[in-house]
């Protein structure tokens, strides 16, 4: 199946990325799997194995995706009765009112939130209106990106559980995309689980206690901390740190900027890409 968008827009997602991290996916791997689904941006745009598991801590989140996955046409029915344009006042109201009766109501306010919201935070505190007609995806385009993506979706396990439980479960030969919220404390402004220092360690921990068994692609930002914690395993195989960097737009249209309806900058974005094994691409 060819490469498509992921149905969200997700804070921190690698949807500029994705062209440096498809080349450096192993070849062959019995598994495919994500502790911290988010967007997927990166299963959705790679070829599809099987088996996969996409897994995120968001209970909102996960279960949008089994929607999109098992009760697409319901999700698109629903979308088609909203006849008002995106606006202000419509979010607003779905983001404040509006009580879903069923697990496709919410996943048709979840939807509909995420796509005219601000770089897609969900997190209530910081979930602000943030849409415009010619860089954001109309709303008569969502029909047909989320058809691709149930197509996609088919076969995919959607889980809701703890990272380590995730990466514990990984058999032997599995390949992992581990894509973890920030280490800086911005994240806590985008992201609903919490995630803090101690999950960050927990993760290096299980890493180095499966890292025999599954091969991984670890991607964090920047952050000198980190590369001291990942610099330091003392253990085989060995890890290889790689600084990558890419452009990205962040387009802010919301009450951040006062009510105006400007494009943002053009951004340079840099990040730590962390891995136990031989890459194809090197």
């Amino acid at each position: 199946m060819l490469a498509i968008h992921s149905p969200f827009r997700y804070p921190g997602g690698k949807y500029y990325a994705r062209s440096k991290i498809l080349k450096l996916i192993p070849e062959t791997y019995i598994s495919y799997i994500e502790p911290f689904a988010g967007g997927a941006s990166i299963f959705f745009a790679k070829q599809k194995s099987t088996p996969t598991l996409l897994n995120d801590k968001d209970p909102e989140l996960i279960n949008c995706y089994i929607q999109i996955r098992d009760n697409v046409e319901c999700l698109i029915e629903l979308l088609n009765q909203v006849k008002e344009s995106p606006s202000k006042e419509l979010h607003t109201y779905y983001k404040n009112s509006y009580i879903h009766k069923n697990k496709q109501e919410q996943a048709f306010r979840w939807f509909l939130l995420n796509r005219i919201s601000y770089s897609g935070i969900m997190k209530p505190s910081n979930c602000y209106w943030g849409y415009g007609d010619q860089y954001s995806m109309r709303p008569e385009r969502w029909p047909d990106l989320l058809r691709k993506c149930s197509e996609k979706l088919q076969g995919v396990e959607l889980t809701c559980q703890d990272f380590e439980t995730v990466i514990n479960q990984a058999r032997e030969g599995a390949f992992l995309f581990i894509d973890p919220p920030y280490w800086g404390g911005g994240q806590r402004r985008f992201y609903n689980p919490s995630f803090d220092k101690a999950d960050h360690l927990r993760l290096l921990e299980i890493l180095k206690r499966k890292s025999k068994d599954i091969a991984f692609l670890l991607t964090y930002d920047d952050a000198l901390e980190l590369k001291k914690y990942y610099q330091g395993w003392d253990c085989l195989p060995m890890i290889s740190i790689n600084e990558v960097s890419w452009n990205y737009t962040l387009n802010r249209t919301d009450d951040q900027l006062n009510g105006t309806n400007k494009r943002g900058k053009r951004s340079h974005g840099r990040e730590l890409f962390i891995y136990n094994y031989v890459p194809p691409s090197l």
